[in-house]
């Protein structure tokens, strides 16, 4: 949460500006990123943007700001598959598609939709699974236009208050929505659902808003109420407060991801679905925090 005087500054100059449909100024994204591998090597960046089996990735173009996280399924490793090869690679091939342009704004599935047919298409095999959500600020329109397939996902928050959210999908309990390329004869084996069975959403965002994205290792170790509690040390909009704040929520959900003596919304989900499970669910964490500004170059 941004402090009184901050907030009282935005709010004002918001006044003064009209409302966001006839306010004339762009908008972007102050982004910190921050995660743990699941082996511990807290906040050490993989080659890319990547957390253990996470990826993510963070893209401006001039029409846009677009973020995206993509959890590697960690089944395939059983078959001598590194299931972070498959997300880092959509991370890649969709920041690339951001960079040179080619997407619409309003249609953040769209990036999501060619980048895994970029996949499909590869020479080189690339086998593997995982789950993706993509957030993209329309600079000029101030919306926000999201795509989630799976169990990771995003927190809109606005004065203090979650306001937007997505929706997880899971096909059954632990079973996420995700994306796959299975090796030749498997593919009806090997689950696999389609970029367009995403979850879409679009709405108007304001100056001050937060906006946290991120794998489900955050969401399975961590309810609303302690999100919350942690954005409330975002005091300023400059990018280290951010980083800041991105590192003190990783490292909670973190820690509490091994304790076992913690009732995480993991658990309890565990138990709605007739399983005796207590404690934290240990796993990659990777969060994306950022926060609507006013456009400078």
């Amino acid at each position: 949460m941004l402090s009184v005087l901050s907030y009282g500054r935005l709010v004002a100059r918001a006044v003064l500006g009209g409302l966001s449909q006839t306010d004339g100024r762009d908008y972007s994204l102050i982004t910190a990123s921050y995660g743990f591998g699941k082996d511990f090597r807290k906040g050490i960046l993989k080659k890319g943007m990547c957390y253990g089996d996470d990826a993510c990735f963070i893209a401006r173009h001039r029409t846009a700001d677009v973020l995206g996280v993509a959890d590697g399924v960690g089944g395939w490793r059983d078959y001598g598959v590194d299931p972070s090869q498959f997300s880092a690679t959509l991370m890649r091939t969709c920041e690339r598609l951001v960079r040179e342009g080619r997407f619409t704004p309003s249609y953040p599935v769209g990036i999501l939709t060619s980048g895994y047919y970029e996949l499909l298409q590869n020479k080189v095999p690339l086998l593997g699974s995982s789950t993706a959500c993509i957030v993209v600020l329309d600079r000029r329109s101030h919306r926000l236009h999201t795509c989630n397939l799976g169990d990771s996902g995003f927190l809109v928050v606005r004065g203090g208050e979650v306001v937007h959210r997505s929706d997880e999908q899971q096909h059954y309990f632990n079973t996420p929505f995700q994306l796959s390329i299975a090796p030749p004869g498997a593919e009806g084996v090997v689950l696999s659902d389609s970029p367009e069975a995403a979850d879409s959403s679009s709405f108007d965002v304001q100056l001050g808003d937060i906006i946290l994205t991120a794998t489900d290792g955050l969401f399975d170790n961590m309810p609303d109420y302690m999100i919350l509690q942690e954005l409330k040390k975002l005091k300023t909009t400059n990018y280290d407060s951010i980083l800041q704040t991105a590192q003190s929520i990783a490292k909670q959900a973190h820690d509490l991801a091994y304790d076992p003596n913690y009732m995480s919304p993991f658990a309890q989900f565990a138990c709605d679905n007739g399983l005796n499970v207590r404690g934290g669910k240990p796993d990659d964490i990777t969060v994306l925090l950022s926060i609507v500004a006013e456009y400078t170059d």
